[in-house]
């Protein structure tokens, strides 16, 4: 088994807590992409890192934040990486040449605004280079689609970072759903307070919304939980206000909130409905970073998790009250001073892509293997792209779109 060499595509806060200048003031505040790679490091499974983004600039205080918040943290965890651009250069297609400097086989992360997963990732596939994609994939179900073929063409694993799958409670939701019978009713709920919108202001509403970036999870988790339906209309309604007195564009929305019917594939007159809110405007102090909770109801029984309260909580002077969330990182070290965050859902995610990867590379695997072990695979979220892109249709053109699948291919009308 020969380590993974990765290249981590995008500095941002998912992948190194760096925002602004300094460190993230939310529940990332070392990141997760490169501290999970570095330990993966420490640990031998991945051999080479590098990082890329599109200001050099940013790099000497990145290397800085990452010695004193994570080597001077954990037992001195090695945090090197090579660094594409230049420290002295701008190059906004700087993947390419991050891209090129890896061999095939190799696999890259993307961290980066949703209009750029695209480019990035078949630039990749073409090199045959492994991807792991944060959540929406992309934006259109075309490209969706592209990525598929051309994956599949080159031998490569491409696999979305859907990390609530690997949540315990989810996880264990989506297993008990097999036996409750016949989806009928999924409601969903995600948010983040308006301070990320500080974070998100050069692109939220212009770029991507709200609903690509939260309610892409719970989709997700909900077509995970039901193989044998079917998503087939999309009516969307967005909520505004909040986001443009805080600065951003006119056209952003605060909170969306999806109608989808979904059809059981064999059985069309069976019917399921699900609603999928999401919210980057709620309050500063709510407690919790994100609210997350879902109500599935199927023939047989339902489900109810809330995942934002977990019966963990800490009370400060200056803080208040806050719930955390240790079950998707950990960051506290272990009796040796090491990190010990492998068991968070977080980190999970990307040693599943890793050792995918790894066995794929060692023939132990094929890609429809992967398919069939129901990981976040492009072939398994592709009725999320199709629920994403008509919910951005829908709101634009003020009506309800359609999705249509035959023998593989899918449309929106």
């Amino acid at each position: 088994m020969a380590p993974l060499n990765v290249l981590m595509v995008g500095t941002g806060e998912y992948t190194t807590g760096f925002v602004g200048g300094g460190m993230s003031g939310s529940d990332k505040k070392v990141g997760v992409v490169g501290l999970t790679m570095f330990d993966l490091r420490r640990r031998g499974k991945v051999g080479k890192l590098s990082m890329v983004g599109t200001s050099g600039s940013k790099f000497p205080a990145i290397r800085q934040h990452l010695q004193k918040n994570i080597s001077e943290v954990y037992n001195g965890l090695d945090t090197s990486f090579t660094s594409f651009p230049a420290d002295d250069q701008r190059d906004p297609e700087a993947y390419k040449a991050a891209i090129d400097a890896l061999s095939p086989g190799d696999a890259i992360t993307i961290f980066t605004p949703d209009t750029t997963h695209f480019p990035i990732a078949l630039y990749a596939i073409e090199r045959k280079i492994h991807v792991l994609i944060t959540k929406p994939a992309v934006q259109l179900l075309e490209h969706h689609q592209t990525l598929l073929d051309e994956s599949r063409k080159h031998g490569v694993f491409v696999f979305i970072e859907h990390h609530k799958r690997f949540d315990p409670a989810y996880a264990d939701a989506r297993h008990r759903a097999r036996n409750l019978g016949d989806f009928n009713y999924f409601y969903s709920y995600m948010s983040q307070p308006k301070s990320q919108l500080e974070t998100f202001k050069a692109w939220a509403g212009v770029e991507s919304d709200i609903s690509y970036y939260l309610n892409s999870h719970h989709i997700d988790v909900n077509e995970s939980m039901v193989p044998d339906f079917r998503p087939v209309k999309v009516t969307a309604s967005g909520a505004k206000g909040i986001a443009t007195s805080l600065g951003c564009a006119p056209q952003t929305e605060d909170t969306i909130t999806l109608l989808v019917n979904w059809e059981k594939k064999n059985d069309p007159s069976k019917l399921a409905t699900g609603v999928y809110t999401a919210s980057w405007t709620a309050p500063q102090k709510a407690g919790v970073h994100s609210n997350q909770y879902f109500h599935y109801m199927a023939s047989k029984g339902e489900i109810r998790t809330n995942q934002a309260k977990r019966g963990y909580d800490v009370a400060e002077d200056e803080g208040g009250l806050m719930w955390y969330n240790p079950f998707y990182m950990k960051y506290a070290p272990d009796e040796e001073g090491n990190f010990a965050g492998q068991g968070g859902y977080g980190y999970i995610s990307f040693e599943k892509f890793v050792d995918a990867v790894i066995a794929l590379q060692d023939g132990k695997l094929t890609l429809d293997d992967l398919d069939k072990r129901g990981l976040p695979t492009l072939k398994n979220t592709i009725a999320t792209g199709a629920i994403l892109e008509a919910g951005r249709r829908s709101l634009d053109e003020k009506r309800s779109v359609e999705i249509v699948e035959q023998n593989g291919a899918w449309l929106l009308h």
